[in-house]
């Protein structure tokens, strides 16, 4: 396994209050020609990292796709697995995910033992993750396949109480998600009260279709933004949200100054 260079790049920007954007790429809903598009696309735009991950593959190669975003970029590439054999060489981390929002014992403990033995012969840095699921207005492939309950969206308590439990079990990240498709944005409420419980970074995913709303998503205590679906059908909203967060960053630290 490699040294913790992509987790301590995320925690150091967090504790200096440096905001980051992902861009999740399914191996499932991009061809080689698009796929080559979009890393384009985020190489000219200020994204901090490539998630790569998909709740079910079918038809896409996974492997290849990593291989593919790793030659065309100098940025960190990150597996987001939706299952234990979604892991490749030639990625440069892995979210370790545990779905602390659910009560599945595969999803909390039985799939990171079958996944130990190819990482253990990886160099790929493993990133203790809880991953919390939410309802944002409709079943996600995430919610059906994690076969787990979503916690409701409006119930901001219950999210930041198992973001802290996460925490306190060790885990180094907490991944807030409306899963791929969701109708509606994690709320600010739950994303300002799980800020406030946790010390660790906090990742915010689903629904994000707009600079706008993933404005309001790190003004709410994210550190990390990630789009996927949304940026599938429109490339423009990366150089968007891209923008905006660099924008973010530089009033930051005016106020700082």
């Amino acid at each position: 396994m490699q040294d913790n260079q992509v987790y301590h790049k995320i925690l150091n920007n967090s504790n200096n209050g440096i905001k980051m954007f992902g861009v999740l790429i399914d191996p499932d809903k991009q061809n080689v020609g698009e796929l080559i598009q979009t890393i384009q696309v985020c190489n000219a735009a200020d994204v901090d990292f490539f998630f790569v991950g998909g709740s079910i593959i079918t038809k896409g190669d996974f492997n290849q796709t990593c291989r593919l975003i790793k030659g065309n970029t100098t940025k960190p590439v990150i597996i987001f697995p939706g299952s234990p054999d979604q892991i490749s060489k030639y990625a440069d981390a892995i979210l370790f995910l545990s779905v602390i929002s659910g009560r599945n014992p595969e999803l909390l403990i039985g799939h990171h033992v079958a996944a130990v033995p190819t990482l253990q012969k990886s160099n790929l840095e493993v990133i203790p993750t809880g991953y919390l699921l939410v309802d944002c207005g409709t079943q996600t492939t995430a919610i059906y396949v994690s076969d787990t309950n979503p916690i409701p969206h409006n119930n901001a308590d219950i999210a930041a109480t198992t973001a802290l439990a996460g925490e306190y079990l060790g885990l180094k990240l907490t991944y807030i998600d409306g899963g791929s498709g969701a109708k509606k944005c994690i709320s600010t409420e739950m994303i300002n009260k799980t800020r406030k419980n946790l010390n660790g970074p906090l990742i915010i995913g689903g629904g994000i279709r707009t600079p706008e709303a993933a404005k309001e998503i790190y003004m709410s205590g994210a550190d990390i933004i990630i789009v996927g679906n949304a940026a599938e059908k429109n490339r423009d909203l990366i150089s968007q949200i891209a923008k905006m967060k660099t924008d973010f960053n530089t009033s930051l630290e005016k106020i700082k100054v």
